[in-house]
């Protein structure tokens, strides 16, 4: 069955590192990124963002690859040709303001902060501009945080876990994670599903790469996805989660080149 939509997360998958589209994962110029892009045009293939970063960012990315759909802020929702699909479920913008702006005034990134000392905070300065959703970076028990919320009658909303990230806290001995806090119905799991039935795709035709717990869901949705070798070696969560699923595959590459192992290998078994 031949390709017809590639769904990667961008830091830690497509991108190398320091979030550069041509380095590696050890800094070095590669062109493995640009190679698979060009793959995928050259079969018709779509590639769509899937990304916990928030819209403008993930518009210029997408832009600057020729893609014209994306997904953003971990799945709170996708662009399409310029038209918006919220999946925040029945919590919206609306007069009281920004969804990010409505669980602020509810005081539940203060509750995990209070809950969580020292082990979360926001991930500054990317929180910054964020209007469906907050990031934080620590390392919390994400039962124990979605158990506190709730208790706290708060059970709208949940915290989701983007995968190991780079940045130093004072109080956590090795690697931090990314986190969002969402409504409780936003995945990209989701996001993925909504934007291929929009599109038309089978599930079957698609394919996704990340290298996170929350983009190992979006499995779900798609016939294979791909962990990019960096994921389980960084993150001890995904290596124990692997064997829930059975159209997973580790990549023996790391970011950009585990992208490239993913599409090359998908496009040669849909021939």
């Amino acid at each position: 069955m031949p390709l017809r939509c590639v769904y990667t997360d961008l830091d830690g998958t497509l991108l190398g590192q320091g979030g550069a589209l041509f380095l590696d994962a050890d800094g070095a110029f590669s062109m493995s990124q640009a190679r698979a892009l060009e793959a995928c045009a050259r079969a018709g293939a779509e590639v769509v963002i899937m990304s916990g970063r928030r819209e403008p960012q993930v518009h210029e990315a997408a832009r600057l690859m020729g893609q014209r759909s994306y997904i953003y802020e971990a799945g709170s929702a996708f662009a399409i040709e310029g038209e918006t699909t919220l999946m925040t479920g029945d919590i919206a913008p609306s007069e009281e303001g920004t969804i990010y702006e409505q669980i602020e005034e509810r005081g539940v990134p203060k509750l995990l902060f209070d809950h969580f000392p020292g082990r979360l905070e926001y991930h500054s300065p990317w929180h910054h501009g964020r209007v469906l959703s907050h990031l934080f970076r620590g390392k919390v028990d994400i039962d124990e945080a979605n158990a506190l919320l709730g208790e706290h009658g708060d059970d709208d909303l949940r915290l989701l876990d983007n995968g190991a990230i780079g940045t130093p806290m004072p109080a956590i001995e090795g690697r931090t994670h990314a986190y969002h806090l969402v409504p409780r119905q936003v995945s990209k799991a989701a996001a993925v599903a909504a934007h291929a039935r929009v599109r038309g795709y089978d599930p079957a035709e698609c394919i996704a790469v990340g290298d996170s717990v929350e983009d190992l869901e979006v499995a779900a949705a798609v016939g294979r996805f791909f962990v990019v070798a960096n994921g389980p070696e960084r993150d001890a969560g995904i290596r124990s989660a692997l064997g829930s699923w059975d159209n997973v595959t580790v990549t023996e590459g790391s970011m950009g080149d585990g992208f490239y192992e993913a599409v090359v290998s998908a496009l040669m078994e849909g021939r």
